[in-house]
């Protein structure tokens, strides 16, 4: 069960559509909401015995209670009502803040809003949240527009069905139980790395007789396309799933449908959100 997710903001649009998914998560699973909105400043501001003018520890200050402030207005959202919600802001820096308090919170899932009219590609190539998604060791899920009702009915999650992705599929597993949806595992056939059926279902069988005692509500699926990214996007779009999933290899980079320069096209087009689990 997802007991605590952490929500950063900057108080946009963006972040308030992501806020909107982490509360539908948060009702349906009795989960608290950790908000945290990481402040940026020149050290000089955040210290004045640093070296700053008189003026510097004031401004700081004023920064804080604006910060404040939002939290209040957000706080009244009535999406939010009946949720337990808790607000922080820091002085730190963003990327360091959101790693730092989501161990301090031991939270379960990290749920952010995507930037920008290029959609997820913000998310993951020189953000922030980029760097949270290849060094969360829990669930990221990035959020491009907003939803009304967060409801997943069928969950896509894209693999190869190495061993080196039992951690993350059992992560997956974990979370298509706890939401109550169809898990639809798929492996991606290319022109590039084709592999007959035969071949295929092999491997699947292997990997998945370790996860005969988890899986439940599932589906094995091999699709045909010419890359892995459109595979991934005109399979989720057929049996309309409500979420995208893959494994990131963490500090080693995203995997192996990440980690190629076609991968772009995924991030760029997914109108979907998507969940990572750390592999």
């Amino acid at each position: 069960m997802i007991q605590k997710i952490l929500v950063p903001t900057d108080f946009s649009e963006q972040a308030e559509n992501a806020l909107r998914v982490a509360a539908d998560i948060a009702r349906k699973q009795d989960s608290e909401i950790y908000l945290l909105h990481m402040l940026e400043l020149p050290m000089q501001l955040v210290d004045g015995a640093s070296g700053g003018s008189k003026s510097d520890l004031p401004e700081a200050l004023f920064f804080m209670k604006l910060a404040h402030q939002k939290f209040e207005n957000m706080m009244n959202a009535d999406f939010l009502k009946g949720i337990s919600v808790h607000e922080t802001a820091e002085f730190d820096g963003a990327f360091e803040g959101i790693m730092d308090y989501a161990e301090k919170y031991n939270a379960d899932l990290i749920v952010m809003g995507s930037h920008g009219a290029s959609g997820l590609q913000e998310i993951f190539i020189g953000s922030n949240t980029e760097k949270v998604v290849r060094n969360s060791g829990i669930p990221v899920m990035a959020i491009k527009k907003r939803h009304t009702d967060f409801a997943v009915n069928n969950f896509v999650y894209a693999l190869d069905f190495k061993a080196e992705n039992h951690n993350a599929f059992k992560q997956a597993i974990a979370f298509a139980k706890a939401n109550n949806v169809t898990l639809h595992t798929l492996y991606v056939n290319t022109p590039g790395d084709f592999r007959t059926t035969h071949e295929v279902e092999a491997v699947m069988k292997q990997f998945m007789d370790e996860e005969k005692e988890m899986l439940e509500d599932y589906t094995l699926n091999i699709y045909n396309d010419v890359s892995i990214e459109s595979g991934i996007l005109h399979f989720a779009e057929m049996v309309n799933s409500g979420l995208i999933g893959i494994g990131t290899h963490g500090r080693k980079g995203l995997a192996q449908f990440f980690n190629s320069s076609t991968s772009k096209g995924l991030v760029h087009h997914a109108k979907r959100p998507v969940i990572t689990f750390k592999i």
